[in-house]
């Protein structure tokens, strides 16, 4: 059995026009990103997860072009797939970890209404309170 890349992400793509959501491959599940280009940067508007639902990450993409709020605010995506192993909590625990990072996003903030992850609000310790071990 080949060993894989990476222990998280199967495989992923990035940076895809929005039409091209039609062929990412129901029950894909993961995490993915709305994006809206700015000359040759991509904004990060969105980060959001599928994780077991019979639609995955093809029916979120399509929820979202769909959606009052978000359908004009991106206009690419990308996905990272994970491994089928990975349990909806895991790629929850991704999804948390994108959206703490990008909270205070100027761009991603505005549809990243969650703000944190109450799991890593519990585990924060400021820096100069890390002991070894």
């Amino acid at each position: 059995m080949p060993v894989a890349e990476l222990f998280l992400i199967k495989r992923f793509d990035e940076f895809l026009p929005k039409e091209d959501k039609a062929s990412v491959p129901k029950n894909t599940r993961g995490i993915y990103v709305l994006l809206k280009k700015n000359g040759k940067s991509y904004d990060v508007v969105y980060v959001g997860m599928a994780g077991g639902n019979k639609a995955g990450i093809h029916g979120r993409l399509n929820s979202h072009a769909r959606s009052k709020k978000k359908k004009d605010a991106w206009d690419y995506f990308s996905i990272f797939e994970v491994h089928d192993n990975m349990s909806r909590d895991v790629i929850q625990e991704l999804e948390g970890l994108f959206r703490h990072i990008y909270r205070r996003d100027s761009k991603s903030q505005q549809f990243n209404v969650q703000k944190k992850s109450k799991k890593y609000s519990k585990i924060h310790k400021p820096l100069s309170k890390w002991k070894e071990g």
